[in-house]
């Protein structure tokens, strides 16, 4: 790892981690304050009004429990796809960029070989993932020991937010393999971007049910679980197994290709 370049980046992420982190406060907030029987009831018949939307965004399920009703109103969407976007922001400015507005030939021609630069730029973003999600993990346990005391038992949420990081790290992996591949941003982020997205509109279909719903395994969203990781099954295990293992091995796809890429320097 280059150590400049590695908190020159760093300094870049922070205006963005404060926004999505001021973003995800207010949710947070607002959807573990909103936890009590009164709330839960309307919540159903929201349900029974407009079953596919609230089955297409993941808000369906037991809300008998703090971490269930999380699980369903927070994990089903909004913890999904707020991260999701930082890593789309940032990887694409990773490399892509650098190579689009010719920067990466200044890195290049300083003593620093194309393996560290790659390794260097995926640990900017993995560790821009890992302090918003620690951020949010303490901003979700803290809020709820305030407004629910001891309704919330840290071993599940840390459970169900490793179950998350992982998979944030994966699509992070993906997204910065789609940074390496291309020099022009446009494609990066049409790849990086694009085949997550329309994982998750398939996602979102599978979850109507029906003849639906075995789209759900033509997804990766199929690898992160709420009701899963909050049960702690063998599932979970094994899916928290093959999100570190595709993370490594997008991570080595990624340095692989960079290395042997034609940037014309």
């Amino acid at each position: 790892m280059n150590v400049t370049l590695y908190l020159q980046e760093m300094k870049r992420s922070w205006k963005l981690l404060l926004i999505f982190a001021a973003v995800l406060t207010m949710y947070i907030s607002m959807i573990i304050g909103m936890f009590d029987p009164e709330m839960a009831i309307a919540i159903k018949e929201f349900e029974k009004v407009m079953p596919d939307l609230m089955a297409a965004v993941g808000m369906m399920g037991a809300t008998d429990t703090l971490i269930n009703f999380m699980s369903s109103y927070l994990y089903g969407m909004i913890m999904l796809i707020f991260p999701m976007v930082f890593v789309f922001i940032r990887a694409n400015g990773l490399i892509a960029k650098y190579v689009e507005n010719g920067a990466m030939t200044c890195l290049l021609t300083a003593p620093v070989k194309r393996i560290t630069i790659v390794i260097t730029q995926w640990l900017v973003l993995i560790s821009g993932v890992t302090i918003l999600l620690l951020y949010c993990t303490i901003l979700e346990y803290a809020v709820a020991q305030m407004t629910f005391y001891d309704q919330l038992i840290l071993s599940e949420l840390l459970y169900l937010n490793a179950g998350l990081y992982l998979f944030e790290v994966f699509v992070a992996s993906f997204a910065f393999m789609a940074s390496c591949i291309f020099n022009e941003s446009k494609y990066s982020v049409m790849i990086g971007t694009g085949i997550p997205v329309l994982m998750y509109v398939i996602q979102m279909l599978a979850n109507m049910g029906g003849k639906l719903a075995n789209l759900k395994y033509l997804t990766i969203f199929s690898l992160f679980d709420p009701v899963s990781f909050i049960a702690q099954d063998e599932y979970s295990i094994i899916c928290m197994i093959v999100l570190f293992a595709g993370s490594m091995l997008l991570l080595a796809a990624s340095s692989f290709i960079f290395k042997r890429k034609d940037l014309h320097i």
